[in-house]
C-alpha cells in the first residue's frame, strides 16, 4: 500500500500528486489546476471544448446518471428524470425549499419534515449528496482523463452564506466521488486568490466580489489582513441569474411575434430554440448593437438599448441586495478597495457599467467570469500541496470532529483542515417523551458510523424539563482554542441547563495512524453512506411510524374503516421493510405511509384551527 506523508502540523498531505481547485456551480461546474511548468492558475479543457461542464444528470431507463452536455439535452425531452441545480437542495430539508418547489421539473418529496430533502427518480431516491457527488464524479473523471494521472485530492468552493450542513453536504459528495476534500473555500474567496489579492500577507484591502451566475446572484464583502479572509457581509438572491436575462427576451419576442403561451407549453422544441436564441442574442449584444435572426419564419431582432432595458429591473435587483450588503457590513462604497467581477453574466456591459457607477470605481474583469472561482480553488489547493510558501497557511485541525447521534452515526461539527482557532454550534433535540437527559459522545475520525472512529469524551446533559419529544432544543457547541484544545458545551436553551468537558489530547495519535485513518475513509467511503443513508431511512421510518402511532390513539374518530385498515397494512409494510437492508425500498414505503395518512392528518388539523377559532371574531 502506497504511503501518504502527512504534516501533523498542518494536516496537509505532501506528496506529489496533483491537488485540483473545484467550482461546483449551481449551473455549471469546472475543474482548474495550477500549470506545473507555467506555475499559472489553468482551467482543464479537452481539445477545443469549454471548460465548463453542466451541473446536470440525466437518468437513463436503466437508472444509470449521465453527465454535463449529455444530460443537458434531456431538460426539455426528459424533465422528470433530468436533474439540475441540485446545489440549490444541498443541507436542505422539504420546508426550506417549498415555495420554490414548482422551479423543478423532478419530483422532490414532500414528506414536510426537517430531514434533507430527497430527490425521487423511478423508484430510486438520491439525496442532493449523491447528486452532486454525479457531478464530482464527472469532473474527476474528465481531469483524469486530460492529466493522464490519478486525481484524489481537491479543494472544493462553496457560496459564502452556506451553512455547516450544505459544507458537509460538499464535503460527503466530494467523498463520495472518491475525492479527498482538503478545504471547502468560500467563492469570493476563491475569486479574490485568482486575482492575486490576499496572497501578500501584508497588504490589507477590503473587497467588493459580485457574483452573477447562470441561476443565483450573489455579493459578497470581504476584508482581508494577514492573508486572513474575513467574510464582513452576504447578500444575494439565489433564483436570479444569467437565465433570467434570457428569459426577459424570451417574453419580449413571444409578445413581439405573437407567440401562443399554451403553444410554448405542449411545443417544447419551440421553447428550448427560443431560449438558446435568446441566450445567443444575450452574448451577441456585448459586442455589437443588434442583434437579428429566423425562427420558423419569424423575424426575430433586438438592439442593446431594447436589451438594456428588459434587464434593467434584474439589475436593480442586484444592485439593492449591494447596498443590503455594504449596509450590514457598516461600510460606505469609498471603503471598498477592489471590485470583482464572477459569473457568464457579469460579461454584459449594462451590469459591469451599473455595478460600477454603484461603487465608483472601475470593475476587475480581466479574468476570465466562469472561471475564476475555479482558478483561485486551484490557488488555494497549489498552497495546500506546500508548493506556494508566499501565502499565511493558519494551523488546521488534521481530523474531523463530532458527536454521536441517533444509529451510531458520526455528526461532524469541525469538519478536518478547519482553522484553528474555530468555534461552530449545532442545535439537537430529544427522541422519546419526557426524555430528561441526552449523552454527548465526542469523537475524532472520517468515518460515517462512530464505531470506527476514537472516542475522545463523553458526558451526559442532566435535567432537561420533561417536554415532547422533539421540542427541546440542546445546542452543541465545539470550541477549538489557539492550543488546540478543544472545549464542548451543551446547553438546553428553553430551560438553560448546561454541561460542557474540555478535551485535551486531541491530536495524540502518531503521522501513521492519522494517515491511517484517513486512507479508511476514502477506501470505505461508498460502504460508509450506503450505511449512513440505511441507518438514516430507519431512523426516519421508525420516528414516522411512532408518531402515526401516536396520532390513531389521539383521534380514532377522524378516520374511516378503510382508512384505518390502509393505514394499518401500510404500517406494517413499513415495519416489514425496517428489517431490509435496502433504503430505497424504506423511503418508498415512508411515502406510501405519508400519502395515505396525509388526508386525515388535515382533517385533524382543520379540527384544531376551527376549535381554537371558535367564538373569536377575524
Amino acid at each position: 500500500m502506497a504511503k501518504i506523508g502527512i504534516n501533523i502540523a498542518t494536516g496537509s498531505l505532501q506528496q506529489a500528486e496533483m491537488i485540483v481547485g473545484i467550482d461546483l456551480g449551481t449551473t455549471n461546474s469546472l475543474v482548474a489546476i495550477i500549470h506545473p511548468e507555467s506555475k499559472v492558475p489553468v482551467a482543464l479543457k479537452e481539445f477545443n471544448s469549454s471548460s465548463l461542464v453542466p451541473s446536470v444528470v440525466h437518468f437513463d431507463g436503466f437508472g444509470n446518471p449521465e453527465v454535463g452536455e449529455a444530460a443537458k439535452q434531456y431538460l426539455e425531452t426528459d424533465p422528470a428524470n433530468t436533474i439540475f441545480s441540485a446545489k440549490r437542495l444541498m443541507g436542505k430539508s422539504y420546508r426550506d425549499v417549498k415555495e420554490h418547489a414548482d422551479l423543478f421539473t423532478y419530483k422532490v418529496i414532500d414528506d414536510d419534515t426537517e430531514s434533507l430533502v430527497k430527490v425521487q427518480v423511478g423508484d430510486k431516491f438520491y439525496s442532493p449528496i449523491d447528486l452532486s457527488s454525479f457531478i464530482l464524479k464527472e469532473l474527476k473523471e474528465r481531469a483524469e482523463h486530460i492529466l493522464k494521472t490519478p486525481v484524489n485530492k481537491a479543494v472544493i468552493t462553496v457560496p459564502a452564506y452556506f451553512n455547516d450542513a450544505q459544507r458537509q453536504a460538499t464535503r460527503d459528495a466530494g467523498k463520495l466521488a472518491g475525492l479527498d476534500v482538503l478545504r471547502i473555500i468560500n467563492e469570493p474567496t476563491a475569486a479574490s486568490l485568482a486575482y492575486g489579492l490576499g496572497i501578500n500577507k501584508y497588504e490589507e484591502k477590503t473587497i467588493a466580489v459580485y457574483d452573477l451566475g447562470g441561476g443565483t446572484f450573489d455579493i459578497s464583502i470581504l476584508k482581508i489582513a494577514n492573508g486572513i479572509f474575513e467574510v464582513l457581509s452576504t447578500n444575494g438572491d439565489t433564483y436570479l441569474g444569467g437565465d433570467d436575462l434570457d428569459r426577459a427576451i424570451v417574453q419580449h419576442w413571444i409578445k413581439k411575434v405573437g407567440i401562443d403561451h399554451n403553444g410554448l407549453k405542449i411545443n417544447k422544441i419551440l421553447a428550448q430554440s427560443l431560449r438558446l436564441k435568446a441566450e445567443e442574442a444575450k452574448k451577441y449584444l456585448s459586442d455589437h448593437t443588434v442583434f437579428q435572426a429566423e425562427l420558423n419564419g419569424d423575424q426575430l431582432s433586438l438592439s442593446r438599448d431594447e436589451f438594456n432595458s428588459l434587464i434593467q429591473p434584474l439589475i436593480d435587483r442586484t444592485i439593492d441586495c449591494c447596498k443590503k450588503a455594504m449596509t450590514d457590513a457598516g461600510l460606505q462604497t469609498n471603503d471598498i478597495d477592489t471590485v470583482v467581477m464572477v459569473g457568464g453574466s457579469t460579461r454584459v456591459p449594462a451590469v459591469k457599467e451599473a455595478v460600477s457607477t454603484f461603487f465608483g470605481k472601475p470593475v476587475n474583469d480581466e479574468v476570465n467570469p466562469d472561471e475564476v472561482v475555479a482558478l483561485g480553488a486551484a490557488v488555494q489547493a497549489d498552497i495546500l500541496a506546500g508548493n506556494n510558501t508566499d501565502f499565511l497557511l493558519l494551523d488546521i485541525t488534521p481530523l474531523s470532529l463530532g458527536i454521536e447521534t441517533m444509529g451510531g452515526l458520526m455528526d461532524v461539527l469541525i469538519p478536518r483542515n478547519s482553522k484553528i482557532p474555530s468555534r461552530v454550534g449545532r442545535q439537537y433535540t430529544t427522541h422519546k417523551d419526557g426524555q430528561s437527559g441526552m449523552r454527548i459522545s465526542v469523537y475524532q475520525g472520517e468515518r460515517d458510523l462512530v464505531k470506527d472512529n476514537r472516542k475522545l469524551a463523553e458526558f451526559n446533559l442532566t435535567g432537561i424539563p420533561g417536554m415532547p419529544a422533539g421540542l427541546p432544543k440542546v445546542e452543541v457547541q465545539f470550541l477549538i482554542d489557539a492550543d488546540g484544545i478543544l472545549v464542548v458545551k451543551a446547553k438546553e436553551l428553553r430551560s438553560g441547563v448546561e454541561q460542557s468537558i474540555e478535551v485535551k489530547p486531541q491530536y495524540g495519535l502518531t503521522d501513521q495512524e492519522v494517515e491511517q485513518m484517513l486512507l479508511d475513509s476514502i477506501t470505505h467511503a461508498k460502504d460508509d453512506m450506503v450505511t449512513r443513508a440505511l441507518v438514516e431511512a430507519r431512523t426516519e421510518g421508525e420516528q414516522i411510524l411512532g408518531v402515526t402511532e401516536k396520532f390513531i390513539a389521539k383521534n380514532p374518530d377522524l378516520m374511516t374503516k378503510e382508512e384505518m385498515l390502509a393505514t394499518a397494512n401500510a404500517m406494517q409494510a413499513l415495519q416489514l421493510a425496517l428489517t431490509m437492508e435496502d433504503k430505497n425500498l424504506i423511503q418508498s414505503k415512508i411515502e406510501e405511509l405519508n400519502e395515505i395518512t396525509r388526508p386525515f392528518a388535515e382533517r385533524a388539523m382543520d379540527q384544531a384551527v376551527g376549535a381554537a377559532l371558535k367564538g373569536k371574531t377575524l
